[in-house]
């Protein structure tokens, strides 16, 4: 149990991002029709208009893996104090957040994006913990 005090930081930052990733993956399964009739009408200006239930099941699909990656990782670093697993989940929540920042800047939502901004600090800072 030396792990937790050892990779305390590695070990928050995993949780922050489990909690993030598995929540929004999971409120994009329960209410699947407002997220879908939401996003219809924010990108409804853009190139991405027709393509917005595909695009909102891959986001879909890549936060569940980040989450479920990032808590396999907190698992694998707390009982052997391994962190690949940890690394693949907190490059998957990057790319995650790249989505969002991305369709964030197309739909010229540019205070949603500056929020994504907020999360992308600790995923790239658990990057750099994790390659060390």
């Amino acid at each position: 149990m030396s792990q937790l005090t050892e990779y305390a930081a590695e070990i928050l930052l995993l949780l922050f991002m489990v909690i993030t990733f598995l929540q929004s993956g999971v409120d994009k399964l329960v209410d699947w029709k407002g997220n879908l009739g939401w996003l219809k009408g924010h990108f409804e200006k853009t190139p991405f208009k027709n393509l917005v239930p595909l695009l909102l099941g891959t986001v879909l699909i890549i936060e569940l893996v980040a989450g479920v990656l990032c808590a396999i990782g907190v698992f694998q670093m707390i009982t052997s104090g391994a962190n690949t697993i940890a690394f693949y989940g907190a490059i998957t929540s990057c790319v995650a957040l790249l989505m969002l920042l991305f369709g964030q800047r197309i739909a010229k939502d540019y205070a949603g994006a500056m929020t994504i901004a907020v999360y992308f600090i600790p995923a790239i800072f658990l990057v750099f913990l994790l390659q060390l």
